[in-house]
C-alpha cells in the first residue's frame, strides 16, 4: 500500500488549528480613571496609598444649596475624597527626587526632611510634596540650588479653599519645573483661616511675585515677607477675595424681554 494518505494525514495534523487562546485577564484601572466618588472602587485600587482623605461632602445630582431639590436626586450623599500619603516606593524618578531633597534639608532642625514634608502624594502620574509651611522658603531653595534637584522655575502659584477642612482651609500650591532634568513637582502649603500667613518665596523665585499678589487678591492669603503684596486684579478697596467660596456672589436684577431674572445670590443654586 502506498505511505501517502499517511504523509496527508501528518501534514494535516501539522496544520491544524490550534485552539482558542485564553483570554488574558483585564488589566486593572488606574485611580486616574476613575470617578473620584467611586468609594470602593478608589480605596481598592489605592492599595499603594493610606486612606483616601475626605474634606467634603456633595448632596443631590447638581449640590443645589438654595430652595428646595427638584430634580429627584436630592437623596444622594457623595464624599468628596482625596487621595492619602503614598508609601515608597513611589516610582519613576519620585523616589530619587524625595530622596535628594531629605539629604539636601538634613536631619536636624525646623527644616529637616521629616518635620518639612507633611505628605508625600503620588496621584494620576504626578508628585506633590505638602510641605510645613515654616518649612517652604528653605524647601523651595534647596529645589533650585540642588544640582540633583535643579527646578530653576516656579511656573505659578494657585489658591484653593476648603471650608470644611478645619485648620487647613486655606491652600497655596506652587508647581515647579526643572529645565535641567526635564521634571515636575508640586509643593502644596496650607494655612488656617484665622492664620492665613505663608512665607513668600519670591526671594527664591522672584517670577513668582505677581503668582503670591494674585492669590493674596483672589483668596487673601498673607505671603509674609513679599516685596509689594497689592491687590493684582480687584481695585484696591474692593473688600473681600472674591474666589473663596463663602464670598457672596452678589449680582444686579436683570430684565430680559418683560422678566426680570434675579441676582445670583437670590437665585435657586445648582453649584
Amino acid at each position: 500500500m502506498s505511505d501517502k494518505p499517511k504523509e496527508d494525514t501528518a501534514k494535516s495534523a501539522e496544520k491544524a488549528p490550534e485552539g482558542p487562546k485564553a483570554t488574558p485577564p483585564e488589566p486593572i484601572l488606574d485611580s486616574g480613571d476613575l470617578h473620584a466618588t467611586d468609594i470602593d472602587l478608589t480605596e481598592a485600587l489605592a492599595a499603594g496609598d493610606t486612606d483616601p482623605i475626605q474634606i467634603g461632602e456633595r448632596r443631590g445630582m447638581f449640590g443645589p444649596t438654595n430652595g428646595g431639590d427638584t430634580t429627584g436626586y436630592g437623596g444622594l450623599r457623595t464624599p468628596i475624597l482625596f487621595p492619602g500619603a503614598s508609601e515608597k516606593p513611589y516610582g519613576g524618578y519620585f523616589d530619587e527626587l524625595t530622596g535628594t531633597l531629605e539629604t539636601a534639608l538634613g536631619n536636624s532642625g525646623d527644616t529637616a526632611y521629616a518635620k518639612a514634608v507633611e505628605r508625600v502624594v503620588v496621584d494620576r502620574g504626578e508628585l506633590t510634596l505638602h510641605i510645613a509651611r515654616e518649612a517652604l522658603p528653605a524647601v523651595a531653595k534647596a529645589m533650585r540650588d540642588d544640582p540633583a534637584l535643579r527646578f530653576e522655575i516656579c511656573t505659578g502659584v494657585s489658591g484653593v479653599h476648603f471650608p470644611n477642612e478645619t485648620g487647613r482651609e486655606l491652600h497655596a500650591v506652587y508647581h515647579l519645573l526643572s529645565i535641567t532634568h526635564n521634571r515636575r513637582v508640586r509643593l502644596e502649603v496650607t494655612a488656617p483661616d484665622d492664620d492665613a500667613r505663608i512665607p513668600s518665596v519670591v526671594e527664591t523665585y522672584p517670577a513668582a511675585d505677581w503668582h503670591e499678589r494674585e492669590t493674596w487678591d483672589m483668596f487673601g492669603i498673607v505671603f509674609e515677607g513679599h516685596p509689594a503684596l497689592t491687590r493684582i486684579l480687584m481695585p484696591d478697596d474692593w473688600p473681600g477675595h472674591p474666589q473663596r467660596k463663602d464670598y457672596p456672589l452678589g449680582g444686579i436684577p436683570v430684565e430680559y424681554k418683560g422678566g426680570v431674572v434675579p441676582p445670583p445670590d437670590e437665585r435657586r443654586s445648582y453649584n
